[in-house]
């Protein structure tokens, strides 16, 4: 174990933040954070899997219940859900792409490790009405979902479109069910939708026939030997997304070559100093034109200044997925070093030797930013430090 006291303090927080509802996104009173939400708890949840500590596990399952008994009619898992109250959030300014994904993750993830089909049986309605939805917003039936702007877990950042993020959640989430429930067609959804990720969201060197004609033009300046964040009508993504790449990596997208160069590409970003890898980079500076769509695109306060929150800033929870990507890949230095940088990060701004386990650390000057005591830092860290003992969270 790279960091013993790092990960003790992790678990810790993870109970901290454990209700009868669910696990907390924050232990702070600041906006909407000590809320139970679908994507923060369930990363939290299998965490807790991961870790094997028994305490966490009916934590989980209470999060479960709670996201699928407040399932919206048509579909929409909850964003998040106040505990104690029936009240849910199904998004801000739209709704988010991702919370039906992991609410079937995290379900899955629980009844393999419980070894119990209570749940199954219990959602299986509901899990079929997430798929259902799923092939709603593909809009044009074609395979691929159709992400609003502030649609997933970036829900501040300016992608919208065809984002790899989600579609990998999607095979992910179909690929345990079909198991799960021996569901033939969705086995075949998720085959379907892996080779469409690997025609269209890799540059390749050959003619292949693209998603849709806008692409085919656009790849000619797509960045080479990574997966992209995402494409739209209107162009491509250049920004590399960390949490896509490592998710694309770990669940062994792609042909073996592809599988190769992303983990290079990964493997190349890990530097000898202490910082943590941004979730998305390069950043979008202020007089470049994405900041336009940026500097309005907040729900409280305007966070996404350059090298900050989803602008380049880093979060310690998806480098935890960077490091349990790099350790399949067998990159061990790369997987090492930045799991000791994901503990440095989480015991930043702590006081009396208790650690901040902030949201974000800012790209540049490396102090803690965001809301305290952010459960998912910490999960990053479990998942991480089990990721190099080969338990993988894929």
């Amino acid at each position: 174990m790279i960091n013993e006291e790092g990960y003790r303090k992790s678990l810790d927080l993870l109970k901290r933040a454990s209700t009868p509802y669910g696990f907390v996104a924050a232990l702070q009173e600041t906006d909407n954070y000590r809320r139970i939400w679908s994507r923060d708890g369930m990363i939290c949840g299998i965490a807790g899997l991961l870790s094997g500590d028994i305490a966490l596990w009916p934590v989980l399952e209470s999060g479960i219940q709670l996201m699928f008994d407040n399932q919206h009619a048509t579909g929409f898992i909850p964003s998040n859900v106040i505990p104690g109250s029936v009240k849910a959030s199904y998004g801000g300014a739209v709704g988010r792409a991702d919370n039906a994904s992991w609410a079937v993750i995290g379900l899955l993830k629980w009844s393999a490790l419980a070894n119990t089909d209570r749940l199954l049986v219990k959602y299986k309605d509901q899990v079929r009405k997430c798929f259902q939805l799923f092939d709603a917003w593909e809009y044009n039936g074609r395979g691929l979902l159709y992400v609003p702007q502030s649609g997933d877990w970036a829900d501040e950042y300016i992608h919208h479109g065809y984002i790899l993020y989600d579609q990998l959640l999607r095979v992910w989430a179909l690929e345990l069910a079909a198991d799960a429930y021996q569901e033939p067609t969705w086995r075949l959804k998720a085959v379907e939708i892996r080779a469409l990720i690997a025609n269209n969201f890799w540059k390749h060197s050959d003619h292949k026939i693209y998603y849709t004609s806008t692409l085919a033009r656009q790849m000619a300046d797509a960045p080479d030997g990574r997966w992209l964040m995402g494409f739209n009508p209107s162009g491509i993504y250049h920004q590399y997304d960390l949490g896509a790449n490592a998710l694309a990596i770990l669940l062994g997208i792609g042909d073996i070559e592809q599988q190769s160069a992303a983990t290079a590409c990964l493997e190349g970003l890990v530097t000898n100093d202490d910082n943590l890898l941004p979730s998305f980079s390069p950043v979008i500076m202020h007089e470049d034109v994405s900041m336009l769509q940026l500097k309005n695109n907040y729900a409280y306060t305007f966070r996404n200044h350059p090298h900050e929150f989803h602008n380049g800033g880093l979060w310690p929870v998806w480098n935890g997925f960077a490091v349990a990507a790099l350790s399949k890949g067998k990159a061990m230095l790369a997987a090492n070093k930045l799991t000791e940088n994901i503990h440095n990060a989480n015991a930043k701004g702590g006081a009396d030797g208790a650690w901040g386990f902030y949201e974000n650390i800012h790209g540049l000057t490396g102090l803690p930013i965001g809301i305290k005591e952010c459960t998912w830092s910490a999960a990053g860290a479990v998942i991480a430090e089990q990721a190099l003992n080969g338990n993988y969270i894929i």
